[in-house]
């Protein structure tokens, strides 16, 4: 029987609830042989995760997750084997970190003008890793100005509420070649959320090979029987890697458990010995 991997999870660096530390025990108990911590935008979980791992002995791969401004549609690239060495990724998150603490800004001044004074602090004390819109939902809440996440999400913070800023996203095209600068792979996560068309969906993974992409989130928490199968076709039509990954975020998505998704999720270990192949890793 193949060992248990999970290439797409998420600790309190970002938006998941178990710190990485704790992260690495749950990969432990799980039964996982390999874990990849891929936090949105940072990699200020990866030391903490690094030295847990050597302690469970699980495997860790390093990598984070990133926001793409792809078509104006929900785009995350996984940039697996990157670490948190300075590097041309962790060179453009600086810079996307920069334009997106201007945006918090930008919309903590047009709240302002609508009546909501929030402070920076306010908002910060919320987070634990990046300070983004669900702190400033939570800051809100605590204050006092909407009575639910969801309140200050329509009213406010999302793309039609009063204070919405867009974000700043990296394109394909500088997220791909920063991950292969750094010597790491560059892996669509979860495609269901770009589209569900088997023509549109290979129409996009056509392009996106073609600016140099690796591979693909073929197994999937999300996924159904039937996707699983079209993306896993057109993952070997196009010569591209297939990876899978749970993307537990812990109590934010209840219903996700590690390294098995819903429960039916399994990605075997033979997935990560061929990206290791790619990569020529000594095995």
């Amino acid at each position: 029987m193949h060992q248990r991997i999970d290439l797409h999870t998420h600790s309190t660096a970002s938006d998941g609830t178990l710190s990485p530390t704790e992260l690495m025990r749950a990969a432990k108990a799980a039964g996982l042989s390999a874990i990849a911590l891929t936090d949105h935008d940072t990699f200020e979980g990866l030391p903490e995760a690094r030295e847990e791992a050597k302690k469970q002995g699980v495997e860790l791969v390093p990598g984070c997750e990133l926001s793409l401004d792809y078509s104006g549609l929900p785009t995350h690239l996984l940039a697996l084997f990157v670490d948190e060495r300075p590097g041309h990724v962790v060179g453009e998150l600086t810079r996307v970190r920069q334009a997106r603490a201007a945006r918090n800004d930008l919309m903590l001044e047009k709240l302002k003008a609508v009546g909501v004074h929030l402070k920076r602090e306010d908002v910060e004390r919320h987070a634990t890793g990046v300070v983004g819109r669900p702190h400033m939902a939570q800051a809100m809440l605590a204050a006092g100005v909407v009575k639910t996440f969801e309140e200050a999400f329509s009213r406010f913070l999302g793309s039609s509420g009063l204070a919405y800023v867009p974000k700043a996203k990296l394109t394909p095209t500088e997220a791909i070649r920063a991950i292969h600068a750094d010597h790491g792979l560059a892996v669509l996560a979860h495609p269901y959320l770009l589209s569900q068309q088997p023509r549109q969906i290979e129409a996009m993974l056509t392009e996106l090979k073609s600016l140099g992409l690796d591979g693909v989130e073929v197994y999937y928490t999300e996924h159904s029987d039937k996707y699983t199968a079209l993306v896993e076709g057109l993952a070997q039509r196009l010569d591209l890697l297939m990876s899978g990954g749970s993307d537990f975020h812990g109590a934010v998505k209840p219903g996700v458990t590690l390294g098995r998704g819903r429960g039916g999720l399994f990605v075997r270990g033979e997935l990560l010995d061929r990206m290791k192949q790619a990569l020529q890793y000594p095995q």
